[in-house]
C-alpha cells in the first residue's frame, strides 16, 4: 500500500461531486504509472521539447497538489490572498525542483501532497471561487489534462497500437 486513505468528506460536502471525481481519476493516474517497471518511468517522450518522463509528470502533478494544499488551508484559515499566476513559470520551477530526484522521492511526494491536499480540501465548509480555481488547477480536471496523454504513452511502452 502507498498511503493511508484520504479522509472522507461528509455526505453534504460542498465539493463531494469534485471529491468523488478527483478519487476516480486518481485510482486511474496511479494506475497507469504502476503498469509501468522502472526503466519505463524514466523514459522520455511522455511530453517533447522539452522531454519529459512519466517521473516528470509525476513530479509536476506532485507539485501541483502541494502547493493547492498550503492555498486550501489558506482559504480555510481566511489568509488567502489572490495573485495572479504565471503558470508556465511555476511549472518550469516546479520541474526543476525535481528532476534530478529519483523516482522513488517524486512517485512519494505525489502521494504525500495528494493526502495532504485532500486533507485540506474535506475541511473546507463552503465554497469559493479561490477554492474553486485551487481544486480545478490541482484535482480531476488536473489529471483530466494528463490522463489522455498518459494513456497513450504507457501504451506505448507495452507496444501497444494507439489509434489517434
Amino acid at each position: 500500500m502507498d498511503a493511508r486513505p484520504s479522509p472522507s468528506p461528509a455526505p453534504d460536502h460542498p465539493y463531494l461531486a469534485e471529491i468523488e471525481m478527483e478519487r476516480e481519476r486518481w485510482e486511474e493516474l496511479i494506475g497507469l504509472c504502476r503498469s509501468l517497471n522502472l526503466e519505463e518511468r524514466l523514459a522520455p517522450g511522455y511530453y517533447r521539447d522539452p522531454d519529459w518522463s512519466v517521473k516528470d509528470m509525476v513530479a509536476h502533478i506532485g507539485t501541483w497538489l502541494a502547493e493547492a494544499e498550503i492555498q486550501l488551508f489558506r482559504i480555510a484559515a481566511g489568509t488567502y490572498v489572490e495573485e495572479e499566476l504565471d503558470v508556465d513559470a511555476l511549472n518550469d520551477q516546479f520541474l526543476n525542483a525535481l528532476r534530478d530526484h529519483p523516482w522513488d522521492v517524486c512517485w512519494n511526494q505525489l502521494l504525500a501532497a495528494r493526502s495532504q491536499m485532500i486533507g485540506a480540501w474535506t475541511k473546507l465548509s463552503v465554497r469559493t471561487a479561490a477554492a474553486d480555481a485551487w481544486v480545478h488547477k490541482s484535482g480531476a480536471a488536473h489529471y483530466a489534462e494528463h490522463l489522455p496523454r498518459l494513456r497513450e504513452w504507457v501504451a506505448e511502452l507495452h507496444g501497444e497500437v494507439v489509434a489517434r
